[in-house]
């Protein structure tokens, strides 16, 4: 039974963020000692990226079959599964590297079993969260989603290198108990995660179809999906940039990993501050913001250097969260429950076809020609992203939650 309450007095949703933070938190730190381990083990960096490229390959080949199955079977017991298949991953890991087994090939199954049972949980999230959050205070629920991703963006990173210099295992047995505490979160919560459903028994490219095409019936919601699923593209290339452009200049490491951590650190200010965004400026207002900030890139085509690229994409940065709050929140409180995994696994999928192209595409540009140079066709795409926004009777009509029948 949903709560209309304030969110800190929603108890489900207050056990749901407080177990996804940790896990997070724990998956942050793994991300970025997985290569570290890697190279421990075998010094080898392209093998090194063959575990980042495995850990990240079931979310563009699994989304869609994983969001039949969260349509399809208990969400809850779904995403128990896919933490209990994830920590028992880290743990047999973390268990290798003490007894001296951690071969390259078992760090390889475990990133992609981890892998895969992340695109599992994520495809059962958003009915989650739309079960026990009314449709009115979806866009504060995403807003506070948001700002837990910061918050373990932030901390997991430098976290995992601490422990990773306590010992290999640490931040994969750590990893484990995060998991671990989701699903003691995961089970106190009393809210079924779906509603009832009718037995299924179309074929699977005929379920596929229906969440496709009703996101396509909708325009705010098809044009969403294309003009920020393909901002996904842009906005790593440039975060790719400006690693290579720091290394170009001079700064050490420790430099360019503070440049990043200030676009995490803005994405966090932004979603603190979504609900006076959202109070004070209109939906179209929202978005569009997101998609002309992009263009402040250009002030690095007339003045290549890192610091300024690194402050000029700052305003973007903050905008980000502010937009998904009112995007992802009005999708879910218009979408049906039995079509929540489908349309959000079809969604998922065009932000996931685009997303790794943007570091490819920059590092062939890099090469090619120069920082300066590649940041202007970046800048090229994302003025045609802001135009087609702008242009847009879907988002010059774009609804709000106030909108939705509570």
């Amino acid at each position: 039974m949903q709560v209309d309450a304030p969110l800190h007095r929603n108890r489900d949703f207050v056990l749901l963020q407080t177990g996804q933070l940790l896990s997070a938190v724990g998956s942050g730190a793994t991300a970025i000692v997985y290569p570290l381990l890697v190279l421990a083990v075998t010094g080898s960096p392209a093998q090194a990226g063959v575990v980042g490229f495995v850990r990240l390959l079931p979310q563009p080949l699994l989304s869609l079959v994983a969001g039949i199955v969260v349509d399809r079977y208990d969400r809850r017991r779904l995403m128990i599964a896919s933490d209990a298949v994830r920590a028992l991953a880290a743990a047999v890991l973390g268990v290798a590297i003490l007894g001296g087994d951690a071969g390259f090939w078992l760090i390889v199954v475990v990133a992609l079993v981890e892998g895969s049972a992340s695109v599992l949980f994520a495809s059962a999230q958003p009915g989650a969260l739309r079960s026990i959050v009314p449709a009115r205070r979806l866009a504060a629920a995403v807003g506070a989603q948001e700002a837990r991703n910061s918050v373990a963006g932030l901390v997991g990173r430098p976290l995992g290198g601490a422990l990773f210099t306590l010992g290999r295992a640490v931040p994969f047995l750590f990893d484990a108990v995060s998991y671990t505490a989701s699903i003691v979160s995961l089970a106190l919560m009393r809210t079924p995660f779906q509603e009832m459903r009718e037995p299924r028994t179309a074929a699977i490219r005929a379920q596929l179809a229906e969440g496709f095409a009703f996101l396509w019936r909708h325009p705010f919601l098809r044009t969403t999906a294309f003009v920020y699923g393909l901002g996904n593209f842009t906005i790593p290339g440039v975060l790719f940039v400006v690693v290579v452009a720091g290394q170009e200049q001079g700064l050490s490491s420790g430099a360019i990993g503070l440049l990043s951590a200030l676009f995490g650190a803005c994405t966090l200010l932004g979603a603190l501050a979504s609900a006076l965004f959202r109070r004070t400026l209109s939906t179209r207002t929202i978005m569009l913001n997101e998609l002309w900030l992009g263009l402040g890139s250009l002030a690095f085509v007339a003045w290549p250097n890192v610091y300024v690229l690194a402050l000029a994409i700052l305003p973007q940065a903050v905008c980000l969260p502010v937009t998904d709050s009112v995007v992802i929140g009005y999708r879910l409180a218009i979408t049906p429950d039995r079509l929540l995994g489908r349309v959000e696994s079809v969604r998922r999928t065009i932000a996931l076809a685009v997303a790794p192209l943007g570091p490819l595409v920059a590092g062939i540009l890099l090469g090619a020609t120069s920082a300066r140079e590649t940041i202007a066709v970046f800048c090229a795409v994302t003025l045609g992203l802001a135009l087609w926004g702008t242009l847009s009777r879907a988002i010059r009509d774009a609804p709000s939650l106030a909108e939705v029948a509570v």
